[in-house]
C-alpha cells in the first residue's frame, strides 16, 4: 500500500485537533508544566541604606540594599517563589576582589539577612570575582591574563564565606578549571559538607549578558571573557565541562544562556541525571521586555512560551528575571 494510500485510510480516523479543542482537553494532555516552584529569582544587592534603584536596561528589576531585603523576601515568598540568586555589588573594588570573600561583604551580609527574615527562603549565591574586581575580570590578573590556579583559591574562600553566612546553595559561576573541586574541598574540610554546589558548568560567552553587566557594574575594563567562558558553537565541550563538574563534585549543573542553547540543555538532560538549571539571562529578559513595552509582543504569553520551552527542554529550575511576573500570571 503506498503512503498516499495508508494516510487516506487513516484520515478522518485520526484528528489530532480533538484534543486541542476545549482548554481543559488541553490542560489534561499537556505534557510539560510550568510552575512557580522552578523559578529562582536574581537579586542585586547594593552597599547604602534606603536603596531600590531602577536598572535601566533591566525594567523591572531594581537593585536593593541589604535593609529592604526582607520586604523583598516576603513578596517573593508570597509568590511561590522557592528560592533566590544573591549579586552584590560592593562599595569598593580592588585587584584581587577582596570584598568577594571578607567575612562582613555585601552578599554575606544579605546572606544573614534573609535567614533571618524569611527561613524558608532558599538562598543561593553566585561565587565569582568580577563584580568586587577593579578590572571587572572572573579571577586574578597576572601578565594580562586571568590566571586560573591562582584564582581558585580566592573562589573557594568565597564560597566558604558565603555558606559560613548561611546560604544553601554556593553557585560558581567564573568558569575557571577546577574551581568545583577546590570549592568542595574547602567546604568539606570546613564541616560545611551539607552545602550543595551549584554549577555554571557549560556558560558560554554570550553576547546576551550586557544588561546585568550594567546591573552589577561588572565590565571588564580590558579584553573580554572568551579565553574563559565557551565558544558558542560547540556543543561536546559543553558536555564534557558538566562531566568534569559532576566528577568534581557538582550537585546541580546549569547550562547558559538558555535560550539560544535550548539544544545544549536538552543534550546535557538526555545525557546526565543531575538535577539541572538553565539561566534565562538578562538580555533574554531585556529583548522581551522592550518589545512587550513597545505593543509588539503579548508579554505574558510570550513570557511563559519561553518558560515552557525551556521547561520542555529539560531544565530542572529556571533562574529568571521574570520569575515574580510569571508567578502571578500563574496564579490567575
Amino acid at each position: 500500500m503506498t503512503l498516499q494510500a495508508m494516510n487516506s485510510v487513516r484520515f478522518p480516523t485520526a484528528r489530532m485537533r480533538r484534543m486541542r479543542s476545549t482548554s481543559v482537553l488541553r490542560e489534561m494532555v499537556q505534557e510539560t508544566n510550568l510552575n512557580a516552584k522552578d523559578f529562582i529569582y536574581p537579586l542585586f544587592i547594593s552597599h547604602g541604606r534606603g536603596v531600590d534603584a531602577p536598572i535601566d536596561a533591566m525594567p523591572g528589576v531594581n537593585r536593593i540594599s541589604v535593609d529592604r531585603l526582607a520586604h523583598e523576601a516576603r513578596n517573593i515568598q508570597a509568590l511561590g517563589i522557592p528560592a533566590v540568586l544573591l549579586f552584590g555589588l560592593p562599595e569598593a573594588k580592588d585587584e584581587v576582589g577582596s570584598g568577594a570573600y571578607a567575612s562582613d561583604g555585601i552578599v554575606q551580609r544579605a546572606v544573614r539577612k534573609l535567614k533571618d527574615a524569611a527561613p524558608g527562603l532558599l538562598v543561593i549565591t553566585d561565587v565569582c570575582l568580577c563584580e568586587y574586581t577593579s578590572h571587572g575580570h572572573c579571577g586574578i590578573i597576572r601578565n594580562g591574563d586571568v590566571d586560573n590556579d591562582a584564582s581558585l583559591e580566592l573562589l573557594a574562600q568565597t564560597a566558604l564565606t558565603h555558606a559560613q553566612a548561611g546560604a544553601d546553595i554556593v553557585a560558581p559561576s567564573d568558569m575557571m578549571d577546577g574551581r568545583v573541586s577546590a570549592i568542595r574541598s574547602v567546604l568539606d574540610t570546613e564541616g560545611l559538607t551539607n552545602t550543595p554546589i551549584m554549577a555554571y558548568s557549560a556558560k558560554y560567552a554570550s553576547a546576551f549578558y550586557g544588561p546585568f553587566r550594567e546591573a552589577a557594574d561588572s565590565t571588564p575594563q580590558f579584553g573580554d571573557r572568551r579565553s574563559y567562558q565557551m565558544d558558542p558553537p560547540n556543543v561536546r565541550e559543553a558536555l564534557r565541562e558538566v562531566e568534569l563538574d559532576i566528577a568534581e563534585g557538582a550537585d546541580i549543573v546549569m547550562v547558559k544562556p538558555a535560550l539560544p542553547y535550548l539544544d545544549v540543555l536538552a543534550k546535557v538532560r538526555e545525557r546526565f541525571s543531575l538535577p539541572l538549571a538553565a539561566y534565562n539571562v538578562s538580555g533574554e529578559y531585556s529583548m522581551v521586555k522592550a518589545a512587550a513595552l513597545n505593543g509588539w509582543i503579548d508579554e505574558r504569553r510570550a513570557v511563559l512560551e519561553l518558560l515552557t520551552g525551556i521547561r520542555r527542554a529539560g531544565a530542572d529550575m529556571i533562574i529568571t528575571y521574570h520569575a515574580k511576573d510569571a508567578a502571578r500570571w500563574l496564579q490567575e
